[in-house]
C-alpha cells in the first residue's frame, strides 16, 4: 500500500520513501526518480505488505559475496520472488571506523566531504541508509553512463532482524573462511536490495527453458590479459576467455539454470583440472549441440562472439577512462577536498615536491572535486562484473525483445542479455588506500628485484589494467603488478630457514594472522614457504621477518597447478579453516593455527 502524508510531503511504501506529494496537488502522489519504473512483479510487491521474516530465511541460499555485500538467491515457491536475488550489506569485524547503516533524524549516510563530492545529486546526498545510497548511486550515476539496458537499480524490501540473523547462520558454512573472519551480515539493516537474478531469463525457470550464464570479474586475477578482453579483436577476446576458463580464480563463473556449475563461490579455483573440465563438458549437453570434447570450445566461442558483437565493454572502458589522472595525482586533489595539509607533500623534501604537486594544490575546489569524483566513478567501473545470460532460440520462442548471436560451430542461435553488476559506490577514504596500494606495488617490485631501483611507476594510456615499472631506463610490463593491484589468489614464495618443528609452527601461525591467506605449504627440503590467497605479500614477509629476519621473497605471481610429484603425501585439510600445510614427509594430522 502506498501511503502519503501532507505534513512531510512524502509518499512511502512500507515505510520506504518512494515519492513526494505534489505541493500544488496535495492529494496526488508523484513518484520521484529515486524509484525507477517497475516491472509488473515489482509493482505487485509494492502493493503487498512485504516484510521478510525469520520463516522466510530458508528460501534464500548463498550465491556469492564481495567486500561490501552478500548475495542470496531465491529457491522458494512464491512467484513474486522467483528469479530474484537479495543483496545484503555486510559489517566489517573488529573495525572501529564503520559507517552506520542507518542514520537517525533523516541525516545522510555520507560523510561531510562525501556530500561535497556528490553535491550535484541532492537525492544521493540526502540518502539516510546504505541500501538507499547504493540504489540511488546506481540509478543516477552508473546507469546513465553504462546504459539503462545493462544496469538494474533494484528495489528495497523491508526485513526483520530475525531474518538477517537466520540468514547469517544458514550461509556461514558456505562462505569462504577468510570472508567469515573479515565481515558478517549487517543485522542492523532494516531493508535489503531485491534485484533480478541475471543468471536467468525472466520467467525462464517456469517455462523449462534451459539457460546458461557467465560472470566475468573484469579486474580479477587470472592468467588472462585484460588488454585482450578490451582489444576489440575477436581473436584476442577469444584468447582472453580461454585464459579465464583455464584459470577461473574467482573472476569467471558459469551458471546453468541459476545453479553454479563452474568456478568458485568466493575462495576461487586456481586452475581447471581434467575432472572439472570433463564435468563442465557434460553439463553443456542441454545447451550446446556438439559432440563430446567440442562443447567447451564452442561455449568459449559463444562468449567471445557475444562480447565482440555486443560492444558492452567499449562503453565500460569509456567509464574506466574517466580518471584522467592516476592515483599519484588524485591523492593531492583528495587532500584539497578534505581541507587537510597534504601528507604526501609533507613526506617529501621541498626540492622534491614536483611542479605537478604544486599545481594540483593551486587548482580550485571545483576542479579538485571533479578529479576525485571521476576517479571514484572509474574505480566502480574497474571493479564491477559483467554477466551474460544465454538461451537457445527455438522456433516456438520469440526473442524479439533480446539481442541474438549466431554460434557458427553448432549453427545455433542464442538470445542473450548482458548486465553489469557490483556497481558499488567507493567511499572517499578509499583513495588513501589506493595510494598506499600503489606504493606497495613499487615496494614489492624492489623486493623482488633488489638490484634494480624503481625509478618510476605508473599507468599507461589511463588504463589501470596496464601497469608498467621502469628499471634502468627500460620500460617493461610487470604482470605481477596487475595482480597485486587486484589481489586475488596471488602465490607468494618465501625463502625461510625452518630447521625444526617449532620453527615451522611459529611461521605458520604468523602467516595465518595475515588477512586473505587461503593456503600455506612448507617444503623443508627447499626451505621454502608457498602462500596462496588475497594476502598482501608485503604483510606476509613482514610477519615472517618478526621471527626470521633473513627471510626473503623469492617470487610473486599467479598460482599454477602443482605437479603431483612435488608433494609426497596427500595434504591434510583443516576442517575449521581454509589454511592447510605440508611439512615434507613429516606433516601433522591436525591444525594448530587456530
Amino acid at each position: 500500500m502506498v501511503l502519503y502524508t501532507r505534513k512531510h510531503k512524502t509518499a512511502t511504501v512500507n515505510g520506504v520513501l518512494v515519492g513526494r506529494v505534489s505541493p500544488q496537488k496535495n492529494d496526488v502522489v508523484e513518484i520521484t526518480d529515486s524509484v525507477p519504473r517497475l516491472s509488473p512483479v515489482m509493482q505487485v510487491l509494492h502493493c503487498m505488505e512485504v516484510v521478510l521474516e525469520q520463516k522466510d530465511a530458508a528460501d534464500w541460499v548463498y550465491r556469492g559475496e564481495g567486500a561490501a555485500n552478500l548475495v542470496l538467491a531465491y529457491t522458494g515457491s512464491s512467484p513474486a520472488f522467483a528469479g530474484k536475488v537479495l543483496r545484503l550489506q555486510k559489517a566489517q569485524r573488529n573495525t572501529a571506523d564503520v559507517t552506520k547503516t542507518e542514520c537517525v533524524n533523516g541525516e545522510s549516510v555520507l560523510t561531510k566531504h562525501e556530500r561535497l563530492v556528490w553535491r550535484d545529486n541532492k537525492e544521493l546526498v540526502s540518502s539516510s541508509s546504505k541500501e538507499l545510497l547504493e540504489q540511488l548511486y546506481v540509478q543516477h550515476i552508473m546507469r546513465p553512463l553504462l546504459g539503462p539496458k545493462h544496469v538494474e537499480t533494484g528495489m528495497r524490501v523491508l526485513v526483520s532482524r530475525e531474518f538477517l540473523e537466520s540468514v547469517q547462520k544458514n550461509v556461514i558454512c558456505k562462505r569462504p573462511a577468510w570472508r567469515v573472519d573479515a565481515a558478517e551480515v549487517d543485522t542492523h539493516s532494516n531493508s535489503v536490495l531485491l534485484m533480478s537474478d541475471h543468471t536467468l531469463f525472466p520467467h525462464g525457470m517456469f517455462k523449462g527453458e534451459p539457460c546458461i550464464a557467465v560472470e566475468i570479474k573484469i579486474s580479477g586475477l587470472s592468467e588472462y590479459d585484460p588488454l585482450d578482453l578490451f582489444s576489440g579483436s575477436k581473436e584476442r577476446i577469444c584468447k582472453a576467455i580461454k585464459a579465464l576458463y583455464n584459470t577461473p580464480q574467482n573472476n569467471f563463473r558459469v551458471f546453468l539454470n541459476g545453479s553454479l556449475i563452474f568456478g568458485g563461490l568466493g575462495g576461487g579455483t586456481s586452475s581447471t583440472s581434467v575432472v572439472t573440465g570433463k564435468a563442465f563438458e557434460d553439463a553443456l549437453k542441454c545447451i550446446i549441440q556438439a559432440d563430446d570434447g567440442l562443447r567447451t570450445n564452442s561455449f568459449i566461442q559463444l562468449v567471445a562472439e557475444t562480447v565482440y558483437h555486443a560492444g558492452v565493454l567499449d562503453r565500460l572502458l569509456q567509464v574506466q577512462k574517466l580518471d584522467s589522472f592516476d592515483i599519484e595525482a588524485v591523492i593531492h586533489a583528495y587532500y584539497n577536498v578534505i581541507s587537510q595539509p597534504c601528507k604526501i607533500c609533507k613526506e617529501l623534501d621541498e626540492d622534491k615536491v614536483s611542479q605537478l604537486c604544486t599545481s594540483l594544490h593551486s587548482i580550485s575546489l571545483d576542479e579538485s572535486l571533479k578529479i576525485v569524483k571521476n576517479y571514484l566513478i572509474a574505480a566502480t567501473a574497474k571493479d564491477c562484473s559483467l554477466m551474460i545470460c544465454f538461451r537457445p532460440r527455438g522456433d516456438e520462442v520469440s526473442g524479439a525483445s533480446y539481442n541474438s548471436v549466431h554460434l557458427e560451430s553448432t549453427n545455433q542461435v542464442f538470445d542473450y542479455k548482458a548486465s553489469f553488476i557490483d556497481l558499488d559506490l567507493k567511499p572517499l577514504r578509499k583513495i588513501e588506500e589506493y595510494y598506499e596500494l600503489d606504493k606497495k606495488i613499487a615496494s614489492c617490485y624492489k623486493m623482488v628485484n633488489p638490484e634494480n631501483e624503481v625509478n618510476k611507476a605508473g599507468i599507461m594510456n589511463n588504463n589501470e589494467n596496464t601497469f608498467f615499472a621502469s628499471s634502468s631506463g627500460c620500460w617493461k610490463k610487470a604482470n605481477w603488478c596487475l595482480r597485486l593491484r587486484n589481489p586475488l589468489s596471488v602465490k607468494t614464495i618465501l625463502s625461510v630457514e625452518l630447521p625444526c618443528t617449532k620453527c615451522r609452527q611459529k611461521v605458520m601461525k604468523l602467516i595465518a594472522k595475515v588477512e586473505g591467506v587461503t593456503s600455506i605449504v612448507i617444503d623443508t627440503s627447499k626451505n621454502s614457504v608457498t602462500v596462496i590467497g588475497e594476502a598482501d605479500p608485503v604483510k606476509i614477509i613482514k610477519k615472517v621477518r618478526e621471527f626470521r629476519r633473513s627471510a626473503k621473497i623469492v617470487s610473486i605471481g599467479p598460482p599454477k597447478e602443482e605437479k603431483k610429484d612435488i608433494i609426497a603425501v596427500t595434504p591434510q585439510t583443516c576442517q575449521r579453516c581454509d589454511v592447510w600445510y605440508v611439512v615434507a614427509e613429516d606433516y601433522y594430522g591436525y591444525c594448530s593455527i587456530l
